[in-house]
């Protein structure tokens, strides 16, 4: 009935070896969850079924079922994933402080570059054919601009919530500085 943290990983990605020693700092300190090492080549009907492409991806289960999904190696993202759904094991603490929570997750995450990138997909990776993200990429790219990126499908309640935070209805968003400039129109 825990929360149980399952990394798809594998021995020859450096980066997975990195997760692997977060995930025993969050395991000594969330003792209620469950953390599971999958090495992903050699159950490959699991990553299938779960659409593991990468690695290391990171699946959240609750009662059985999949609630949550974190590719890449993000280690701050993986411990405010564990700390949020391990604490939704507990009685929950109420809609204003949820929507609080939120907020400031999301501030923090606008400011984790000083030019941050809300996208749909990767950089290297735009999804869905995604013209727009594409496209800002390659601007940003051509211009020499250094930028990190968080790809909104990873986490819905941040896509959705970016959104009323900024007053900005589509995607991508571009934030310099803690402040958004726009999206494709604007930056072009």
């Amino acid at each position: 009935r825990s929360l149980v943290v399952v990394h798809f990983w594998a021995p020859w990605a450096p980066q997975c070896a990195q997760m692997n020693e977060v995930m025993a700092a969050l395991a000594r300190e969330h003792s209620h969850v469950t953390f599971v090492q999958l090495e992903a080549e050699a159950v490959p009907e699991v990553s299938e079924k779960y659409e593991i492409s990468s690695v290391p991806t990171f699946l959240f289960f609750k009662d059985s079922q999949k609630v949550d999904r974190l590719d890449g190696a993000h280690a701050p993202e993986l411990t405010q994933k564990v700390q949020r759904h391990a604490a939704g094991s507990a009685p929950a603490a109420g809609a204003a402080s949820a929507q609080e929570q939120l907020h400031t997750r999301l501030k923090k995450l606008i400011n984790a570059a000083p030019c941050m990138l809300f996208m749909k997909g990767s950089p290297k990776e735009p999804r869905c054919g995604e013209r727009f993200s594409k496209q800002i990429v390659e601007i940003l790219t051509r211009h020499g601009v250094a930028f990190s990126s968080f790809d909104v499908f990873s986490d819905e309640e941040v896509r959705q919530g970016l959104k009323t935070f900024s007053q900005w209805p589509t995607y991508p968003q571009l934030y310099v500085a803690g402040e958004l400039l726009g999206g494709l129109d604007i930056i072009k």
